[in-house]
């Protein structure tokens, strides 16, 4: 498929979300670096180009839409609002010589929508027309699982906190869980406190230093995780089957951990808001770790749609729920947020593939 071709099926799709009520918008294509690396996952963080003017200072190529958009929605002043886009994204590339470093997005976000499991079905099934396709295979998960049972463990803020900072790094989070649990053996965490007859070098304040060092020495003080709340995260991450099952066994993870009741009703409406739009959830699987090597600022519902080939299965569409990144961007106040973006090539690709 040409360019132009390309450009005219991103388009029809765009037209088709157009038909939601969404309200077509552009970025542009140079974005303001400052903190924008912080909020992407390390995959795209890693693969952005990035350069300098010297009155605007660090910019970059827009590597997605959903932050430039929010901006924009936060910026409006408006209570709710749905927009559409279309327009190229780009990725830095180090490997793959096969593999696009721009390429065009299609995308559809919701903001404030009071009703949020309503938006969510929304913005799933919407998406889901657009592809148009037949053979869509599909992922679902939710974030907001796993991030709750670890805000509700039962031990420090710091290693609450610091679990929270890898949810999206599995080998990373497995690993500090295992060590909160005593594991593994404890390192030698050093002295308590600085000398102040050592020289001290560095970007970093003595106060600073001083104080990692205390949090250090209280972690070496500090009870393991029990093996029960252990077990039931793990369980959690390798959660894989149909949502009557995955629930009744969500459920029973609450006995132990009650905090997760709120996040398992969340899922049951939106369910019920699937199944008012047509969608047969009795065959939909969720998927305890979806989502967790995506960006970073998704933070509860998530999916993906994929279309198998001959040699590979080819992710066309994926979405979900970012409300903290809006809370990250400065919006007051319960600002829901949730979209889903469309890679128009690879689905061109993946239907050329299929005949």
């Amino acid at each position: 498929m040409t360019d132009l071709s390309l450009w005219a099926k991103a388009e029809q799709i765009a037209q088709v979300l157009r038909q939601q009520g969404a309200v077509a918008i552009d970025t542009d294509v140079l974005q303001p670096a400052d903190f924008l690396l912080d909020l992407y996952g390390e995959d795209i963080r890693a693969r952005a180009y990035v350069t300098s003017d010297p009155l605007r200072g660090d910019l970059m190529l827009r590597p997605d839409y959903t932050v430039p958009i929010s901006r924009a929605f936060l910026d409006s002043g408006e209570k709710e609002a749905r927009y559409s886009y279309v327009g190229t994204v780009f990725r830095r590339q180090e490997s793959d010589l096969n593999r696009a470093n721009e390429y065009i997005q299609v995308g559809y976000e919701r903001f404030g929508d009071r009703n949020e499991p309503e938006a969510e079905a929304d913005v799933f099934c919407s998406i889901r027309e657009a592809l148009d396709h037949p053979n869509l295979s599909v992922q679902t998960g939710d974030i907001q699982i796993l991030t709750t049972a670890v805000q509700g463990l039962r031990t420090t803020p710091e290693r609450r906190a610091a679990l929270m900072r890898h949810i999206w790094r599995p080998r990373r989070f497995r690993s500090l869980l295992e060590k909160y649990a005593g594991l593994k053996p404890a390192t030698n965490q050093g002295q308590a406190r600085l000398s102040e007859e050592i020289p001290f070098i560095g970007l970093r304040q003595r106060q600073e230093v001083q104080a990692r060092l205390d949090i250090l020495q209280r972690e070496t003080k500090t009870e393991p995780i029990s093996k029960i709340e252990l077990d039931l995260l793990k369980e959690i991450t390798q959660l894989k089957d149909t949502y009557s099952n995955v629930l009744s066994v969500l459920r029973d993870f609450a006995v132990d951990l009650p905090h997760l009741t709120d996040a398992i009703d969340t899922i049951e409406r939106r369910l019920d808001a699937l199944s008012k739009r047509g969608i047969n959830t009795d065959e939909l699987i969720f998927e305890g770790s979806f989502g967790r090597t995506s960006m970073e600022y998704y933070d509860g519902f998530v999916f993906g749609f994929s279309l198998r080939t001959k040699m590979a299965s080819l992710q066309v569409a994926s979405g979900g729920r970012y409300n903290a990144l809006l809370r990250q961007l400065g919006a007051v106040g319960n600002h829901g947020a949730v979209g889903g973006v469309i890679r128009p090539a690879l689905l061109q690709q993946a239907k050329e593939e299929q005949e």
